[in-house]
């Protein structure tokens, strides 16, 4: 990677960059630098939450309805304990709205 040995280094990129692109340009590049600087770090701060999030074990109530999930055929794969809870009810009201068979 190059590196800038001297402030008159820098200065001198600068003043070839302000003749290259002009003061409105440098500005709108800055701007678009720093908007996609805040979005990288919101990102990178979204997946080491999530990160801490699937190393968290799972606490009893967690673990009862990833069991119920798998008991139901429903993948549990990289689900939180709200999406399965949500296919869980779909899957309830799903089986609900079919006739039932008489036994015996």
């Amino acid at each position: 990677m190059f590196m800038f040995d001297s402030p008159v280094q820098i200065l001198l990129i600068l003043i070839v960059a302000l003749f290259l692109f002009g003061p409105d340009k440098i500005s709108e590049i800055a701007h678009s630098l720093g908007r996609a600087m805040g979005e990288f770090k919101k990102a990178q701060v979204e997946y080491e939450y999530e990160l801490k999030r699937l190393d968290k074990p799972l606490d009893d109530r967690d673990i009862k309805i990833h069991n119920l999930a798998i008991e139901m055929g429903i993948d549990v794969q990289n689900k939180t304990s709200e999406q399965l809870v949500e296919e869980i009810r779909s899957k309830i009201k799903s089986n609900a709205s079919l006739p039932v068979k008489a036994i015996g």
